[in-house]
Order: structure tokens, then sequence, then C-alpha cells
């Protein structure tokens, strides 16, 4: 068994098309085909429906998938440990964050690439559900999402900050002049939050209704720059994220309130996954992120923006 047939299994898997899994393989399609059979004939089980085109793996073939994203991902962790050895860590760094996250990343990335020049990074945002998926399958080095509340299946975490709320007000309105609201007040005014399939808007319906209040926002998205483009406009309020600050900071005519009796705050850290021996990689970044102060940093966002 050739590591470059499982690299081909792989490939089709994902790409659900022999020509395509072929190109990306910088192969022919007839060489990957063959590499294919051969692999099926070595472990004397059928790994692909096969018709007139590719119509998906047989059971057999879904658990060698599995194994073979497992094997290539050591292989990968073994040349990166060399090549660590050898000359300071190189390869890439896979990292994904909730979206609600995203923007606190460069907290940790910027002085990860300070203290590894060699080393690349791929950051993606992904949901919870889907990192949980890319950590099991060896697609993702390290996470940075919710801790809690989450199914996260066997990783390792480690805390890196608590999310607080503030509320983004129009400077001229009433609550801006007050200089601070109630879950129950933010609630009474035109609001434009995140969709409740992302588990931001869930916890924040969870606050909202610990405080009594019914939230219905006028405006629901998926995206926190989108959702800061219409606050921007200062016709609606949004309750963010503190670590939103940190990109975005707070839009030209309106303030930053904090919102009084919160009783939550959800732990946001990042999680690798429960296996040995660790990725070198990800234990670079856990290292980086046990001497940066990404807590600090973000609260003195809100020091200097809240009012």
């Amino acid at each position: 068994m050739l590591l470059r047939q499982l690299e081909y299994l792989v490939a089709l898997a994902r790409e659900r098309h022999f020509g395509r899994a072929a190109a990306a393989c910088h192969v022919s399609q007839p060489s990957l085909s063959a590499a294919i059979r051969t692999l099926e004939k070595e472990l004397d089980t059928p790994l692909v429906h096969r018709g007139q085109r590719f119509e998906g793996l047989t059971p057999e073939g879904e658990r060698v998938l599995l194994w073979a994203h497992r094997i290539l991902a050591e292989r990968d962790a073994l040349v990166d440990d060399l090549a660590a050895m050898r000359q300071g860590l190189t390869g890439t760094l896979r990292i994904a964050a909730i979206p609600t996250a995203l923007t606190a990343a460069s907290l940790l990335t910027a002085p990860f690439c300070a203290r590894h020049p060699h080393a690349r990074v791929s950051l993606q945002s992904l949901s919870s559900r889907e990192i949980a998926h890319g950590l099991a399958e060896f697609e993702l080095d390290v996470a940075l999402t919710y801790l809690d509340g989450e199914q996260l299946g066997r990783v390792r975490r480690l805390p890196v900050y608590e999310e607080q709320y503030l509320l983004l007000a129009p400077d001229d309105s009433e609550l801006a002049r007050a200089g601070g609201a109630t879950w129950a007040q933010a609630a009474a005014v035109p609001l434009c939050l995140l969709s409740q399939r992302m588990r931001n808007r869930r916890i924040l319906d969870e606050v909202f209704a610990a405080a009594g209040a019914i939230v219905t926002p006028a405006i629901e998205t998926d995206s926190v720059a989108a959702l800061y483009a219409h606050v921007a406009t200062r016709t609606w309020y949004s309750v963010i994220s503190h670590a939103w600050l940190h990109m975005f900071g707070v839009p030209a005519g309106m303030r930053a309130l904090r919102l009084h009796g919160s009783p939550l705050a959800p732990r946001i850290g990042l999680v690798t996954a429960r296996r040995d021996p660790e990725s070198v990689l990800a234990k670079a970044l856990i290292d980086v992120a046990r001497q940066v102060d990404v807590r600090a940093a973000l609260t003195r966002l809100v020091d200097e923006h809240a009012a």
C-alpha cells in the first residue's frame, strides 16, 4: 500500500469525480483509477461504487477514507517534526475559527508568524459543527471556537478569553445619552443581529430571555461584516461581541454601551484533536496562546470604546 494511493482516494472522495480528482493530484485519470483499483486489490475489498460516473464510496471505502486521513496527517506531522529539527518550524498551520471569533484570530496568528517566519497559516471561517468534523477528519490542526455547549468530540481545550457583550447605539439616542443599557432596553430598539443558526445569536437569545425579553431583530445576517455595514447607517442598533472591536471598532456616529446584568460569559478557546503525537504546528500555536494575553488585549478595547 502506497501513500500516493491513499492520497488519490482522499482526492476522489473530496472531488466526487475521477477527472477532477486526477487533475487535483496532477496525474492522468487512468493512472488515478489504476492506483485505486490496485488499492482495492491489496485490501481485498471494493472501495468505490462505479457506474458511468463516480457514485460514491462503499461502506468499506468510507472506513478506509477515515484511515487515509489519519495516515496522511501522521505523515505530514512527521515531515513537519523533522523539518523543525533541521531548520525551525515550517509547513502550513491549518486553523479555523467560528465567525464571531475570527476577528480575534490575528492576536494569535501574528505572534505565531513572528516567532516562526518559515511557517505559513491557512485560516478559514467555519461553524462549530464544521470545526468538529475537520478536527476528527484530520483536515484541521487547531480551531478557535466556543468551549461550552458544543459537541466537539475528543479534543484538548485551552481557554483564551470570555465573550463580553456591548450595545452599539446611535450617539444621539436616549440610551447613548444615558451611557448604558439593560438587556430589556436593548430588546426594545430596532436591532440588527446574527441569524439564529449561529451560536452567538442563540447565546444572546438566552440572555434576552433571562431578562424577560423576547427579541425580534429587524435585520438578521450570517456575516459580522454585513452586520457592521447596516449598523454604520445609524438606523439600527446591535449587540456585539467585544472581540469584534479588534477589527471593526465603533462605527462613526455610534457609541458602544455596556449592557448591565448579563449572566453569561461564554468561553472562547483553542481546541486540538486529542491524538499523539500532537501536531507540531498546533503545539506551537498553543505555546503562543499561553504567552499572549488575548483576554487582557480585548478587555482594554472595551475600556477604550465603551461609554
